[in-house]
């Protein structure tokens, strides 16, 4: 299935939700009105797509109605996709790629995001570009946390630090590093714990972690990838904003997309944020992981 057919497939709910009502407000002819803008900010708004963002986005349509550049509603569904494509865009989506290997990534997010299993998905996808990778396992406070990143390590054949249930993760990155740096690695991924953001020892912890792996190569770590799960809509606005805070986050994964109507929150997040969507989920398979293509995302939201 090529990009295009996956992301159409697995937006689907979400497009149903944004395009489906955008459509039934911007009928055939309709004269743009102010009665026409609250409807189009309805329905934004039930897409999920957010109060800040729904008043960007209406203000652009109104300025260029008032312009003169829109004239009907057949005009501004295609102007609302190439104001969509351009803010998908204003940021490098690529991931990281250090000059001197190993690229280090530290993946964060809260519980229940879906945090692990995108490690895994991404440690395939590195693996399927010719990557070799290096696993460190951050999240100490769970045995769980760990079994399963050694079971996604060995389903993707690449190497994982680990230590006993309880060690300091900044010590478990920093020895992960380490290894990936003396074994010549392309990348190495840290785990860390899923943790809520009202949880400041934990929040504290993943600026431990970053000086830690900091002291074995100095501008470390190179990406910080916060994973969001789609299908909490506007809940994952607050969690990216509280998490750049503290981390410093340089790049979205959102996980998810394939079951939920709040797809569109991906454009509210972006903006509350102002980083990059860099992967997103579109299934539950290791291959349903996909690097974000603005173009193709925007497209498949209103095929």
């Amino acid at each position: 299935m090529n990009l295009f057919r996956k992301l159409r497939s697995g937006l689907s709910k979400t497009r149903q939700k944004l395009a489906g009502g955008l459509k039934a407000v911007l009928t055939l002819g309709r004269s743009i009105d102010e009665n026409l803008l609250e409807e189009l900010e309805e329905s934004l708004l039930l897409a999920d797509v957010g109060p800040a963002t729904t008043d960007n986005l209406l203000e652009a349509v109104r300025g260029s109605w008032k312009a003169g550049d829109l004239k009907t509603a057949d005009d501004v569904l295609p102007f609302l996709k190439r104001e969509i494509l351009e803010r998908l865009t204003q940021h490098d989506n690529g991931l990281a790629h250090a000059d001197t290997a190993p690229t280090v990534v530290l993946v964060c997010g809260v519980n229940g995001s879906g945090k692990t299993t995108s490690i895994g998905k991404l440690t395939k996808w590195l693996r399927k570009q010719g990557h070799t990778v290096v696993l460190g396992a951050s999240d100490t406070f769970r045995a769980a946390a760990v079994e399963q990143l050694t079971i996604w390590s060995e389903r993707n054949d690449v190497e994982i630090v680990k230590q006993r249930t309880g060690s300091d993760p900044a010590a478990v990155a920093f020895d992960a590093v380490q290894a990936a740096k003396a074994r010549e690695r392309d990348y190495v991924i840290i785990d860390t714990a899923g943790r809520l953001h009202t949880q400041e020892n934990l929040m504290q912890e993943l600026g431990k972690i970053k000086r830690a792996v900091a002291k074995v190569i100095p501008d470390a770590p190179h990406e910080v990838l916060l994973v969001l799960d789609a299908t909490t809509g506007q809940n994952a606005v607050r969690q990216a904003q509280l998490f750049h805070e503290v981390a410093e986050v340089t790049g979205l994964f959102v996980a998810k997309l394939d079951g939920t109507a709040k797809g569109g929150a991906v454009l509210g997040i972006r903006d509350a944020v102002g980083v990059p969507v860099k992967f997103i989920g579109v299934g539950e398979g290791i291959d349903d992981v996909e690097p974000f293509d603005p173009a193709a995302f925007t497209e498949a939201l209103f095929a």
